[in-house]
């Protein structure tokens, strides 16, 4: 890929055998967006955090999980957006929902809702216990990305299999390269 990778996580980090984690490893040029307490998230201190990463790195491509992803969806209102080349956001976590989702999600604010104002994919499971998939599909669709339907993977976490995620290099890649996502 030509564009720099910015790694971003949701609650609790993704260390480990972690799929992020594994990118990290074989990508060795990937760029960690480091939050201070993984396990507490701020949205405002987390969000600083990432529009320092992109203005280090503008060009960059992002690659998010869970509450990484709403994260980053919040860069649609932020001066840095024109410096994001793309965002892959897999598995987004529905933070308005008010059972079965981590208590310090609650706190993050309500999703984000803006059209993003760079290329993204949304990636999302029929089976993610922290977002059903009609809702992740409508959220694509406010964020104006493609929605890439990756069928019954849970939250594509190391729980439910994803270590090493090669498919999810190929997906980074078309939007790095500004080719159209495949979607499904």
């Amino acid at each position: 890929m030509s564009a720099t990778t910015l790694i971003v996580p949701g609650l609790h980090g993704s260390d480990g055998e972690h799929w992020q984690a594994q990118w990290r490893r074989d990508h060795p040029d990937a760029i960690l967006v480091e939050q201070a307490d993984w396990s507490n998230p701020e949205a405002n201190r987390w969000l600083a955090n990432l529009e320092a990463a992109v203005i280090a790195h503008p060009h960059a491509l992002i690659v998010a999980h869970s509450l990484g992803s709403v994260l980053t969806a919040r860069l649609a209102r932020s001066r840095v957006a024109p410096l994001v080349v793309g965002a892959l956001l897999v598995a987004p976590a529905d933070i308005n929902r008010t059972e079965g989702l981590h208590h310090r999600s609650y706190e993050f604010g309500d999703m984000p809702q803006d059209a993003l104002p760079f290329p993204a994919l949304v990636v999302a499971s029929r089976d993610d216990i922290y977002m059903p998939f009609d809702k992740a599909r409508d959220l694509a669709t406010a964020w104006g990305a493609p929605l890439h339907d990756l069928g019954y993977a849970g939250h594509i976490n190391i729980a439910s299999g994803y270590g090493r995620w090669p498919a999810g290099y190929a997906l980074a890649a078309r939007l790095a390269d500004c080719r159209s996502p495949a979607t499904a």
